[in-house]
């Protein structure tokens, strides 16, 4: 049986410098197969291309997170989509719009980059890993000018409502579900997990960020998603061991890891 694969994680992190081998060389044996560690500038998308080199059951992601797309340049999108080609990447991610801090960049010039590394998986035929905070109305109209079922992809750590759930399955999106699943005040989370068809959920933990319950506030880990299996499996009425399977499964079928 396919171990669970942890879609979203970023191990690149300064939270893993001081047990970061141990800790990657401890997730085979405790059942998690295959973890993708994300990007989100272009020094993260450098490490996660160098983690999934070097170990063969981490798999890498390309993008740029909203936040970071301030000083982007065509040079960069060139340098992404050249390293995008390696059969260890599987993703262009993480790309979106982040309208909750002030001091990011404008919601227009995060738009444009969205856009373009949109566009960017479209041509290297890559899925996307989309990240969307206080942005939702402004990224499901881009995600359907840009025709985004053709593209496909995942809607990363989703926090919006169950009936906008249901226009991002209108396009065959996945769902990025973590830790938050756990939380006593992820209600919303909750009723969308309940409503959504298990052929359209991922487990990701977006480490070190969002661990579950009872390990809230902690650094997260792949080691923890366990916990998030369980929840699902509660609200689902169905056996850990399916949860394991149908989300691998789904995984697999987006991202296709090559080895």
């Amino acid at each position: 049986m396919e171990g669970i694969i942890d879609t979203h994680a970023h191990y690149d992190d300064e939270a893993f410098d001081e047990d970061r081998q141990m800790l990657l060389a401890s997730l085979a044996p405790a059942g998690i197969s295959k973890v993708i560690n994300v990007g989100a500038s272009l020094r993260g998308c450098r490490d996660s291309f160098d983690l999934a080199d070097s170990h063969d059951h981490i798999y890498a992601a390309l993008g740029v997170h909203p936040s970071e797309t301030g000083d982007l340049t065509e040079d960069d999108m060139d340098w992404i989509a050249k390293k995008a080609q390696d059969k260890k990447v599987v993703a262009i991610g993480e790309i979106g719009l982040d309208y909750h801090f002030p001091d990011d960049p404008t919601p227009e010039h995060q738009q444009k980059w969205f856009i373009r590394q949109l566009d960017l998986a479209r041509n290297l035929h890559l899925p996307a890993i989309i990240h969307s905070r206080d942005a939702a109305a402004d990224t499901l109209e881009i995600l359907k000018r840009e025709d985004f079922g053709r593209i496909g992809g995942v809607m990363h750590c989703y926090s919006y409502s169950k009936e906008l759930a249901e226009e991002y399955l209108k396009m065959g999106v996945f769902f990025g579900i973590g830790g938050v699943l756990t939380f006593k005040n992820g209600k919303k989370l909750k009723e969308a997990v309940a409503a959504l068809p298990m052929e359209a959920l991922l487990l990701e933990t977006d480490c070190p960020y969002l661990a579950p319950e009872p390990n809230r506030g902690k650094r997260n880990s792949s080691l923890y998603l366990p916990l998030v299996v369980e929840e699902m499996s509660r609200i689902k009425g169905i056996s850990r061991e399916k949860v394991i399977r149908i989300t691998s499964e789904n995984a697999q079928r987006l991202f296709h890891f090559s080895r």
